[in-house]
């Protein structure tokens, strides 16, 4: 007995005098953070903006994120989700407060009459109210509401990581949208040229004019432009299914606003590396769930210590309602009990063992995490400037394929060059302007990869993550 009270006094003092917590208390690990991005613009702005779709002034780009953000299905779960974490702390946080209890019960028996007793009946009436309360000398109960606090702030964050990608996406599938809009108009321009020229040929065919060879490269070139055209239509029935999707309806037809070419080019933000840490929800995160795991480390660890709890009952019992509130009537009793685990098998060191490797496995994830944010970042970037580079290029390339598609044409209607380098020219200039349109459409998506990136699209700083920091 004494044996056991030694190494128990001081760790019980310990506790009462200072609030003694089990395990190590959190503290943000070093991260090795770049002075900078490796492909930053020197032009970018440094003001801050959560609704940085509104920069393509493109009204009908705003009010599909408006209806994504109020109708998606996936943000809508993660919403949920969070209202799911705060009743498992509201729940978790309950063990640190006493628990009462009441009950009542009435009921009444017959005995049989034998040979030395007469038949009798007895009635009972009791009401007891009833306390329990483990107290946390040693902090198992703190840290795993910390643990529980930390998972409620994660939800939160993983509702803002989800809502930047839905804002993301959004305007990234409209982008896409128009682009294919711009790339129907281009096929459907060169449907018709080609149809005015088979037209022209049939008749020159019939004229003995071109031969069967001309007549055939004529049919050729119509039916593969009528191709692309199809091929365009579908993509764009798909795009807007996808969309209708994001927005969080059923599929249909997507409003269209501005033409690709007409959408204003938001500018690129700026931002430091460090400014990550607390802009990317993503990462705000997993450091929630280190912190959750660092917490179940000393509740894990606290299950080496005794366990502490008291427990208590007072009510009224009688054979009658009547003399149920009278003195003679009266039951109590109290109790206190200490739990002390000596031999378990090395059940609670595997315990420990197992919280401390989840605690290394979210340091990983955490550290991951800020890693693929730089890369997000830096991939973003890099894509902004060479999409710009590529579309100057391409303008020039169209510029010039205009021109050289009029002379092929002008040169075969005066019997100086043969159909074919027609042909060729129609075929460069049509490839072209699908590209040019895809460019356009990529540049502004790599903007819209910059912000999601570096995670604006949330107001940083304002969220109401302070509920759960009040708890």
């Amino acid at each position: 007995m004494h044996t056991l009270r030694r190494p128990l006094l001081p760790s019980m003092l310990c506790a009462m005098l200072a609030g003694c917590l089990m395990g190590p208390d959190y503290h943000r690990p070093d991260v090795d953070v770049p002075a900078g991005y490796r492909f930053a613009d020197q032009n970018a702005t440094t003001s801050f903006n959560a609704s940085w779709w509104s920069q393509f002034n493109d009204p009908v780009l705003d009010d599909l994120v408006a209806k994504a953000v109020a109708q998606n299905k996936d943000l809508a779960i993660a919403i949920a989700r969070i209202e799911e974490y705060r009743g498992r702390l509201a729940e978790t946080s309950s063990a640190l407060f006493p628990q009462l209890g009441l009950n009542a019960g009435a009921g009444r028996e017959r005995a049989a009459a034998t040979p030395l007793t007469p038949s009798y009946e007895t009635s009972q009436v009791q009401v007891n109210a009833a306390m329990s309360w483990e107290i946390d000398l040693f902090g198992k109960l703190r840290r795993l509401r910390e643990s529980a606090k930390a998972d409620l702030l994660g939800t939160q964050y993983a509702r803002q990581a989800t809502l930047v990608s839905l804002e993301a996406n959004v305007a990234s599938g409209y982008i896409t949208l128009r682009d294919l809009d711009q790339r129907l108009v281009i096929a459907q321009a060169t449907v018709a040229t080609r149809e005015d020229a088979l037209h022209l040929f049939q008749e020159r065919f019939k004229g003995g004019v071109i031969s069967q060879v001309q007549l055939s490269q004529a049919e050729s070139e119509y039916a593969v432009a009528k191709t692309s055209e199809a091929a365009i239509a579908q993509q764009i029935a798909q795009q807007e299914d996808a969309l209708s999707l994001l927005l969080g309806q059923n599929p249909g037809p997507i409003p269209r606003g501005k033409p690709i070419d007409q959408i204003t080019l938001p500018s690129i933000p700026a931002g430091l590396p460090s400014d990550l840490l607390n802009q990317r929800p993503d990462i705000r995160e997993a450091e929630q769930a280190l912190v959750s795991a660092n917490a179940l480390i000393g509740a894990a660890k606290a299950q080496y210590f005794p366990t502490i709890s008291l427990t208590g009952l007072f009510g009224q019992a009688s054979t009658g309602l009547n003399s149920l509130w009278k003195g003679p009537a009266r039951t109590w009793s109290y109790a206190a009990g200490i739990a002390q685990p000596i031999f378990t098998g090395g059940a609670i060191s595997g315990s420990v063992k197992q919280a401390e490797a989840r605690q290394q496995q979210a340091l990983l994830a955490y550290q991951s995490a800020i890693q693929s944010a730089f890369a997000d970042v830096d991939n973003a970037l890099v894509g902004e400037q060479r999409t710009k580079e590529q579309l100057a290029f391409t303008d020039d390339q169209v510029t010039s394929l205009h021109k050289y598609a009029s002379l092929a044409r002008d040169l075969f209607e005066g019997g100086y060059t043969s159909y074919l380098e027609v042909l060729d020219a129609e075929r460069s200039l049509f490839n072209a302007q699908l590209t040019q349109s895809g460019l356009q459409a990529q540049r502004l998506i790599e903007v819209i990869n910059v912000y999601k990136a570096l995670g604006y699209g949330w107001p940083t700083g304002q969220e109401a993550v302070a509920e759960a920091q009040n708890h």
